[in-house]
């Protein structure tokens, strides 16, 4: 039974590279590609593996690409389970422009899951009873707007803590079934709250109005370069973001959840999770592609985090 379970309706292999310039109508000479297994859960799985955490990432993998995920991912030795589909997984596609230092990303859209083939990842869920559900990212083609809802209502039955990390109507429709932990952005949060929150005072009444719906105990809201925040029935924290040099920003907010979540399972304490979670995401952003946060560089920047109550 793995502590951990991490669940990607729509994986992709992440492929990165650089260009000097991007020029419309030009053949462009790009750097050697970068390629690493991605996905919001995935990558979510691979930082909690790091950590030394015993997590186990479930996700739906077809054709000659999810065979590659999943290759990739035995490469980094995170334990994993595909669960084949008929068609292709993904890819996306990140370019960094050396000359502005602009990062640009492609995201395809992933392949269409047919109704047995939901059904089978939600069974299989079912079977795995463990502490914590991670379900992050987008929903493929094919599964309906409640797929998080869906597994939010599995892991209630498995007494699992939910933690969700997605956007629009998935989003929404998760948070009326009810999770433990929401990490939103701060555009997420004023979406869901229709109202624009342009001051820190908004952004926690708007957090606390989740957990007084009973929609989430715990809100992680992230603020970009105004660093995070996080909010329960009793405390809000604030962190700043860290001044560190920015090489890539894909899998920051994935990095800032597996130790937020790590961190609260080691030792259930607020300060040292929101601390752990924005040392994770700036070590992140110092290195290209998808790298994700090594612990070593988390560790170090822990101490530097400026917390306060708000």
């Amino acid at each position: 039974m793995p502590q951990f379970v991490t669940f990607t309706p729509n994986p992709a292999v992440d492929v990165s590279t650089a260009v000097a310039k991007l020029e419309d109508a030009h053949k462009m000479r790009c750097d050697a590609p970068q390629t690493d297994p991605g996905g919001g859960g995935i990558n979510v799985a691979r930082v909690l593996r790091r950590l030394g955490a015993d997590v186990l990432a479930l996700y739906p993998a077809g054709g000659a690409n999810g065979q590659r995920l999943h290759g990739l991912l035995e490469q980094e030795g995170v334990r994993d389970e595909p669960l084949t589909i008929a068609q292709e997984t993904r890819e996306s596609f990140t370019v960094h422009e050396r000359e502005s230092g602009c990062e640009y990303r492609f995201v395809l859209p992933g392949p269409a899951l047919a109704v047995q083939e939901w059904t089978r990842c939600l069974e299989r869920l079912r079977s795995l009873p463990c502490a914590w559900i991670v379900s992050s990212g987008s929903l493929p083609p094919g599964v309906p707007e409640d797929g998080h809802a869906q597994v939010a209502r599995l892991a209630r039955e498995h007494g699992a803590r939910m933690v969700l990390d997605a956007s629009g109507p998935a989003l929404r429709a998760a948070l009326e079934e009810g999770v433990w932990l929401v990490k939103p952005s701060l555009r997420e949060l004023s979406w869901l709250s229709d109202l624009p929150l342009t001051t820190p005072l908004l952004q926690q009444q708007a957090a606390r109005r989740l957990i007084d719906l009973g929609q989430a105990e715990v809100v992680a809201l992230s603020l970009g370069a105004q660093g995070a925040m996080l909010v329960t029935a009793q405390a809000c924290l604030h962190a700043d973001a860290l001044p560190v040099k920015v090489s890539s920003s894909v899998g920051a907010g994935d990095s800032f959840l597996a130790a937020l979540v790590w961190a609260l399972d080691q030792h259930g304490d607020p300060h040292r999770a929101l601390a752990s979670a924005v040392a994770a995401g700036a070590a992140a952003v110092m290195h290209a592609g998808t790298a994700l946060c090594l612990p070593q560089d988390m560790l170090q920047l822990q101490g530097q985090v400026k917390l306060r109550m708000c």
